[in-house]
């Protein structure tokens, strides 16, 4: 009988059951810090103009607010696209997309509850450094949220 422990990976690693083991199958966590760095930076553009486009519609007033409203437009962002492919467009770019601890794809709620706690970070800059250099260190190049909620970024695999 093959225990738990004998096809996931390590007892110790139970948070983690439904991800990819970080050792047997590092194809799927190989260069996706850089990857996400460069998806962050995609979708920060896509984000800037489309806040841009809306100026326009509050008669130019938006102009004011311009970095709140690029930041309330990212988010809206953010979690649409990754609650309908669980990958934003810069993600699915750079051929990465997220999965939650048991190895599914993002809904709507998980979507949502990861782009608060990104968007939390980003505004407290530490936090953001925090989870940088964690995505940069960890085995499965996980931030802090996805340490919090037990999801990773992979890279995405080929059936899709």
């Amino acid at each position: 009988m093959m225990m738990p422990e004998d096809r996931f990976g390590d007892s110790r690693d139970e948070i983690h059951w439904g991800l990819p083991d970080p050792d047997r199958q590092s194809a799927f966590y190989d260069m996706v810090a850089t990857k996400r760095a460069l998806a962050f930076l995609v979708d920060l553009i896509i984000g800037v103009v489309i806040a841009a486009l809306i100026v326009p519609f509050t008669a130019f007033t938006g102009i004011f607010f311009f970095p709140f409203l690029v930041a309330v437009v990212s988010f809206a962002y953010r979690v649409i696209t990754i609650a309908n492919g669980s990958a934003t467009w810069g993600m699915r770019l750079m051929g990465i997309e997220f999965r939650d601890r048991n190895g599914a794809r993002f809904d709507l709620g998980m979507a949502a509850l990861h782009t608060t706690l990104f968007t939390v970070w980003c505004s407290v800059g530490i936090l953001q450094v925090v989870s940088v250099v964690l995505m940069a260190t960890t085995a499965r190049a996980q931030g802090l949220t996805d340490l919090i909620l037990g999801t990773a970024a992979i890279n995405r695999p080929s059936s899709y």
